[in-house]
């Protein structure tokens, strides 16, 4: 298991320090590097087949892609139907997982749900099924990894901060790190489904701080003020994802005031085509481009 550096950066006047799993690897980086800890240690010879289903955006479904690719495992990914033009974009997070070998099924949106509950009694015992996003409880010994290289920093603060999609991170770093408090934002849905997905997994500890925005913002779609604050962190020395991070930055910016270590998830492979629906939507502001 790789360990990754910690940077300092300045937001508004404010110190940040910075977990950098995003410098992990490419497209095996962030969070889900940590979710995929148990996988990436199992013999190859144990599956010969993974598989996931969800969104085309979905960081999980490129890491899964990754791993792998250097397990030789066969990767399956189930998605509702795709327009045309998602499948012939050059770029982003699909089309590198494509290129990496995944294997892409769709299900028409009226079937996908029961389809999906379906996959796991059909399934045989060389394949693994990992639900969308990674919630996985075998996630856990993968960021309990990550709670003993922060607990090592002795970085001489007590607050974390990272977003979450299932909460799955956000869950077992609050509950290897009793001592920190865990600050996250449901970034997919509201805070009861975030509640809802962390309670399947374990009962949430009391360290583990839901922060709401003021405003409803809808996964993966365009807000100004999310452009703005990529821009800001990017000034500031580090590449953030659109999709996840500009939603708890905003939060953090505005309900918090102590030193904070953000826990940077990755999925920056697929700001190039975020990027790009942005200068489409806004041609009158300046994009700044990707590192």
């Amino acid at each position: 298991m790789q360990k990754s550096p910690i940077s300092k950066i300045n937001l508004d006047g404010r110190d940040f320090y910075v977990k950098r799993d995003d410098l992990i690897d490419p497209f095996l980086a962030g969070n889900k590097y940590r979710k995929l800890y148990t996988l990436l240690k199992t013999p190859k010879e144990k599956y010969n087949k993974i598989i996931s289903y969800g969104g085309t955006q979905s960081n999980a479904m490129l890491a899964i892609a990754a791993m792998c690719k250097e397990k030789k495992w066969k990767f399956t990914y189930y998605t509702k139907p795709l327009s045309t033009l998602q499948k012939e974009h050059k770029e982003g997070n699909f089309f590198h997982a494509i290129t990496l070998g995944m294997q892409h099924v769709e299900i028409k949106e009226e079937y996908y749900k029961e389809y999906i509950s379906s996959l796991r009694v059909t399934m045989d015992e060389k394949s693994y099924l990992i639900d969308q996003g990674g919630a996985d409880k075998s996630a856990k010994e993968g960021l309990e990894v990550l709670a003993t290289e922060i607990r090592e920093a002795n970085l001489k603060l007590k607050s974390l901060a990272t977003p979450s999609g299932t909460g799955t991170t956000a869950l077992y770093l609050a509950l290897a790190l009793p001592e920190y408090k865990i600050y996250t934002t449901p970034c997919v849905g509201n805070v009861a489904y975030l509640k809802e997905q962390m309670n399947a997994l374990h009962v949430i500890p009391d360290n583990l701080i839901i922060l709401e925005t003021t405003k409803k913002y809808h996964f993966a779609k365009l807000y100004p003020e999310f452009l703005e604050i990529y821009k800001k962190t990017l000034r500031s020395g580090v590449e953030f994802d659109l999709l996840y991070a500009p939603n708890l930055w905003k939060v953090l910016l505005e309900q918090t005031n102590e030193e904070i270590l953000y826990i940077h998830s990755g999925g920056v492979t697929g700001n190039a085509s975020m990027l790009k629906r942005y200068k489409k939507k806004f041609e009158s502001q300046k994009i700044v481009k990707t590192k």
